[in-house]
């Protein structure tokens, strides 16, 4: 993709947002700044959207009301797989989004977000500051950009299917929504990869249009009732270790901002970031009890699929990094910072983790 053309021609034509006039000044008359935030989310997920609107009560509460920021859903004034566009071309100040949406842009996105057989949640935020911000956000500066943590799911479950997958050949010719840089690596093992937004997977698992569905886990998937139409939940979504949320604010309006307000705001998010991930870990296991008292049939992916995923993963890493330079400088510096990370989680967090399994049982 010819970078430079696409900054001179975002914001025009083809976009598909609703709102088609550039933001307002930051900086009202009355001294006030008022932004808006689309978000990729509906309403109905009260964690995902609901970071937008924590995000935007803590800057209101923290500025003494000078700084009023407007969430909107996927939707009311952008698509959810728009906002990205609509912030590069200043149509609109901010937005609230998962990055790996945009790697049909470049695939260098996935890594703001998540990538197969990545980072865990808590390894993620670390890779921020262990210098995964500092490239990002070079990476973003060619997208008009700023970005910031904001939130973070946690390991998501492996999503819910019509009927049983236990063996690679199952996965073959499978229907499955899946979002991010995934369904490239799945299409390896021959699934067919839909990415659809949150708010309309039931109705495409309902009719048959796909075959199965991931989301993120238990509190949400239970809101969303993918148990009613396809009862097999598998996990773990390999995928999605650790999936980060990010704000985005367009690049310029965040230069304009006064340096109170860019404090501000960079303090909302990194709370929303412990928030957020707080928020899923506890909903997540009554949720889960729930799903399966409804006739939920949770099982592990089996070996040989994990294998065949990681196999996959592997090739399509180095595919790609043999294409994109952006690409293959972030993913190394990512997997070095990984494989130090997984060495001292199997010293520590894992250790303790296992041990507190088995007592739990005993």
């Amino acid at each position: 993709m010819n970078r430079r053309k696409f900054l001179r021609t975002a914001g025009t034509a083809g976009i598909g947002i609703a709102a088609t006039t550039l933001a307002a000044p930051a900086i009202a008359q009355s001294g006030e700044i008022r932004w808006r935030m689309a978000s990729s989310f509906p309403k109905s997920l009260d964690t995902l959207y609901g970071g937008a609107e924590f995000t935007a009560k803590r800057v209101h509460d923290m500025s003494g009301g000078k700084f009023q920021i407007r969430a909107f859903a996927a939707g009311e004034v952008v698509p959810a797989f728009g906002v990205a566009d609509a912030v590069q071309a200043n149509t609109i100040e901010m937005a609230q989004t998962a990055s790996y949406y945009f790697i049909g842009k470049d695939p260098t996105f996935a890594f703001d977000a998540s990538v197969p057989f990545g980072l865990n949640g808590r390894q993620q935020t670390a890779w921020y500051y262990g210098g995964g911000r500092e490239l990002m956000a070079e990476f973003f500066k060619e997208y008009n950009i700023h970005a910031m943590p904001s939130g973070n799911t946690g390991a998501q479950m492996g999503g819910w299917f019509r009927k049983e997958v236990k063996t690679v050949a199952d996965l073959k010719g499978l229907k499955f929504r899946i979002g991010g840089f995934a369904g490239n690596v799945l299409a390896k093992l021959g699934v067919i990869g839909q990415q659809i937004p949150g708010g309309e997977i039931y109705p495409a698992l309902e009719k048959g249009t796909i075959d199965a569905a991931e989301w993120v886990g238990p509190y949400d998937d239970e809101k969303l009732g993918f148990y009613k139409v396809a009862p097999f939940y598998y996990y773990p979504a390999w995928w999605e270790g650790g999936t980060n949320i990010s704000t985005y604010v367009n690049l310029q309006q965040w230069q304009g901002l006064p340096a109170e307000y860019r404090a501000i705001l960079e303090a909302a998010c990194a709370e929303t970031n412990v928030w957020m991930q707080a928020k899923y870990d506890a909903g997540n296991p009554p949720a889960l009890k729930r799903l399966i008292a409804a006739g939920a049939k949770l099982a592990p992916f089996s070996q040989a699929i994990m294998d065949a995923s990681w196999k996959a993963a592997n090739e399509v890493f180095t595919e790609t990094s043999a294409a994109s330079p952006d690409f293959k400088k972030i993913y190394e510096h990512f997997t070095a910072f990984r494989n130090d990370q997984y060495l001292m989680w199997q010293v520590a967090e894992y250790s303790f983790d296992t041990y507190m399994i088995r007592a739990r049982r005993g």
